[in-house]
């Protein structure tokens, strides 16, 4: 009877232990380390208290019913029943290993209780659920951007302003850029986020677009709209891809998205942009290179003709990763329709506007490995409604037709070792607006930024830069020479390594033959400037 006591004392603070310790845990992944160990211990306890029960039950039959009697079937973990357990033992035995089995059997159904019906195994069961949904939704899920950001004054007190030159398509860009900017981008994967091979995929991409003038944290003035921050959507476009399982790199997409731009980063220059809505796909394999073919369109709301909003419609066909010497080239096709009508809005109201269309072809020849950088070498040529080589829309015109334009650029990144980059640009751009009256207009620009690494995190970075324009109609005829020197605290020693904190000092002057198209009001009478300033970026 001792030991029966014992035994149920034993048990009994088991239980009440077990309990206490699995009601106190608050975090779930202890809580469950508690309950595994409760469990184990628990299992430890009844193989022993079996042990004990067969010890008792051998001491207390006698020989000649020890011989008659069944064995008791070892420990497991299918337990058996008392009428089965106890056949053929005195009742002594059998009275202790029934009352035994009660007390087991009343513990498992508490335990069982407690692990199916408490509300702290709930809140595992539900955690652990949430745990896996929300792994499953950070993994689909992606978050983009980039963004410029400071401040910086003028020589005579006033706000920094930028230097470009007149007719010129862009700017050197460092220390002479006097705004707040930023696109943020929003990436969801719903199918196959990994892009695993033997599925397809599905994604969907959301670009919010800013920009401020630094003027106010907030800028909400009622007297000057263009002053107020500017909230753009830029792109909303569904992407799916592994569709084809002949031809899994294809990728299919429609909406609004940047559309396989050929930009140069120095000057913030897009020698191509057909960024706009439509829909078409990509990187299909041809053999000789991979097609992407889209159709691409805007439209001009402030301009209301008796058949809707004036609009232009573009095909767009390129040819790229070809193998060529030295490198990889690329091929573009563009046509252009915009289709017109009968003003009926504005002064002009009942005004003929003209269709036009027209077209724009290209190639460019990218040496990927170059130093430690790239060479990227384009030349294009535009006519017609296709002439400034984007989606957008010129004034409508008699002469839209007749315009043209030549374009060729040079832009490489030289980075032999970790101590030195550069990025040199060149660009010739002749055009003409279609007026027999008009000449040519051309712009010449060259420059280059090198960058010094002094450590991991500090460098110099200076932009000398030039620019000459003339206009087709004899307004202006000059040049405009721009230098900037920038200390910088940055990520690391590459060339577009970021974040980046910078201070600049920009110096410019221009002939007189541009005197009052540079500067603004604050150099409106005179020929050169000076801005200084602070100012951070960064890319993700």
């Amino acid at each position: 009877m001792r030991d029966l006591e014992s035994t149920r004392t034993i048990l009994a603070l088991f239980a009440l232990l077990s309990f206490s310790s699995f009601s106190r845990a608050q975090d779930p992944a202890d809580l469950k380390k508690e309950l595994d160990a409760m469990k184990k211990e628990y299992a430890d306890r009844v193989a022993q208290l079996e042990s004990r029960i067969a010890a008792l039950e051998k001491s207390t039959t006698p020989p000649s019913a020890a011989t008659n009697a069944p064995a008791i079937a070892a420990p497991s973990n299918t337990q058996p029943s008392t009428e089965s357990a106890g056949a053929g033992l005195p009742m002594p035995a059998k009275s202790l290993l029934s009352l035994v089995e009660d007390m087991q059997g009343q513990d498992q159904k508490k335990l069982q209780a407690e692990t199916t019906s408490e509300t702290t195994y709930v809140q595992l069961r539900d955690s652990d659920t949430r745990i896996e949904k929300l792994e499953a939704a950070t993994k689909s899920f992606e978050f983009h951007g980039y963004f410029r950001s400071g401040y910086g004054l003028n020589e005579r007190g006033g706000q920094q302003i930028a230097f470009q030159a007149p007719g010129a398509g862009a700017k050197f860009r460092l220390g002479n850029e006097a705004e707040t900017y930023g696109e943020m981008i929003f990436v969801n994967n719903w199918i196959n986020p990994k892009h695993d091979p033997d599925s397809a995929w599905l994604r969907t991409e959301v670009m919010i677009e800013a920009n401020t003038t630094n003027s106010a944290s907030f800028a909400n003035f009622t007297n000057c709209a263009n002053c107020n921050d500017q909230f753009r959507f830029r792109e909303a476009f569904v992407q799916a891809g592994n569709i084809l399982k002949s031809n899994p790199d294809a990728k299919f997409w429609a909406g609004e998205r940047y559309y396989r731009r050929y930009h140069i980063d120095v000057d913030d220059f897009y020698i191509l942009d057909m960024s706009g809505y439509g829909a078409g796909f990509e990187d299909l394999n041809v053999k000789v290179g991979k097609l992407a073919v889209a159709v691409l369109g805007g439209a001009r709301p402030d301009i209301f003709t008796n058949i809707g909003n004036y609009a232009k419609g573009t095909l767009d066909v390129r040819l790229y990763s070809v193998k060529a010497p030295g490198g990889e080239a690329a091929f573009f096709f563009d046509y252009a329709d915009a289709k017109g009508g009968t003003l009926t809005n504005g002064t002009q109201a009942g005004t003929l506007i003209p269709s036009n269309d027209g077209y724009s072809f290209g190639f460019r020849h990218t040496r990927t490995e170059f130093f430690g950088g790239f060479n990227s070498f384009a030349v294009g040529y535009s006519r017609g409604a296709a002439s400034n080589l984007s989606t957008s829309l010129d004034d409508p015109s008699i002469f839209l037709k007749n315009t043209e334009k030549f374009l060729v650029t040079e832009n490489l990144l030289i980075q032999p070792n970790d101590r030195f980059a550069i990025m040199p640009l060149f660009i010739y751009q002749r055009s003409h607006d279609g007026n027999p009256a008009h000449g040519w207009a051309q712009w010449i620009s060259f420059g280059a930024r090198p960058v010094f690494f002094l450590t991991k995190h500090f460098s110099l970075a200076a932009e000398p830069g030039f620019d000459r324009t003339t206009s087709a109609n004899g307004t202006y005829n000059g040049w405009l020479r721009k230098f900037t020197f920038a200390p910088q605290i940055g990520a690391g020693r590459e060339f577009f390594s970021r974040p980046v904190l910078r201070l600049f000092v920009t110096y410019a002057n221009w002939s007189q033959g541009l005197r009052g198209f540079v500067g603004g009001t604050p150099y409106a009478n005179r020929t050169s400037g000076l801005t200084y300033g602070v100012q951070a970026e960064t890319w993700w």
